[in-house]
């Protein structure tokens, strides 16, 4: 093979994850031609409707991994904390680069903490994990719902329709925007996304030189991290309309996982942390999800759920 096409979403955060993929396989394989297709994702095409009110799961992989699927492109580039907990059929994970820094990110023009945001502050997010956590810490502050790509979110908050906004700060840093960035969330605040910080690289299964060609990409330690969390997420079913939040940190041989379930408004919450080796990483995570399942996170999900269909059902 010759010729490698990576699909990818428009942003300029998926644009600069892409490019950093091809620059890598160009060094990797001298002779080898990259090109970039740009396809628009569901997600990128409904920006006016809060995410956890979309609905579904895939929102901003489903079209790359059609592209994969009848051969217009052999790989696509995703930010893993966007990767559904399961893949189509004959698709699958074929490396995961070095992770970035995990943590969100709290970005404002006047205030440089949390605790400095004075009660009311509006704070734009559109993720429930992070509304949930928030609100678990300030019940006193107000989410809005923040829609669109990294440079559209901060240009809303220079305009002053927010105190402050939260984002990866792994995105921020990508796209050389930190001046913007007051304080990063330590995890005990804020726990991140599954698989926030890390970029992934999907392919058809069957395709051996794809295969071959992307796996020196592939980050071991991140790799048994994020494989951990990404079963943390499938025990509980999750989707980005549940406020599911799992880190997991590669210390020598063991692997140490944190991970919660909450209720949209932060009042209920279930915590918790879990060790094991880290050669098995998906039984660390199936284990982690239990302990929150029995420990009252299963109620805490049906209400979620619940609450979010009948949401979709009236939209």
């Amino acid at each position: 093979m010759t010729t490698i096409r990576i699909g990818t979403r428009g942003s300029a955060l998926a644009l600069w994850q892409a490019e950093w993929v091809k620059s890598r396989l160009e060094a990797l394989h001298p002779g080898l031609t990259i090109e970039l297709v740009t396809i628009k994702t569901k997600g990128d095409k409904i920006l006016d409707v809060p995410l956890a009110k979309v609905g579904g799961k895939g929102l901003f992989v489903k079209e790359l991994e059609e592209a994969i699927l009848d051969g217009r492109t052999q790989l696509a580039v995703h930010s893993m904390k966007d990767v559904p907990a399961d893949f189509p059929e004959g698709l699958g994970l074929g490396a995961i680069l070095e992770r970035e820094d995990p943590r969100d990110a709290l970005l404002s023009v006047n205030y440089s903490s949390l605790a400095e945001l004075p009660p009311g502050a509006r704070v734009g997010s559109s993720s429930l994990r992070r509304q949930s956590q928030l609100l678990h810490w300030r019940a006193d502050l107000q989410v809005v719902p923040l829609r669109g790509n990294v440079n559209t979110r901060i240009a809303r908050l220079q305009n002053g329709d927010f105190e402050a906004i939260l984002l990866a700060a792994a995105g921020v840093n990508r796209l050389g925007l930190n001046q913007w960035v007051r304080a990063q969330l330590d995890p005990g605040l804020m726990l991140p996304a599954v698989g926030q910080g890390a970029i992934g690289i999907e392919y058809n299964l069957a395709d051996e030189e794809t295969k071959r060609l992307i796996a020196p990409l592939n980050h071991d330690p991140t790799w048994k991290c994020v494989l951990a969390e990404r079963a943390f997420l499938t025990r509980l079913e999750g989707g980005c309309q549940v406020p599911i939040a799992g880190h997991a940190r590669l210390n020598g041989e063991t692997l140490e996982m944190t991970g919660l379930v909450a209720g949209v408004d932060g009042a209920t919450m279930v915590r918790k942390e879990r060790s094991g080796p880290a050669g098995d990483p998906v039984a660390l995570g199936r284990a982690l999800a239990q302990d929150i399942l029995d420990d009252g996170g299963e109620e805490i999900l049906w209400q979620v759920m619940s609450c979010t269909d009948k949401e979709d059902g009236d939209s």
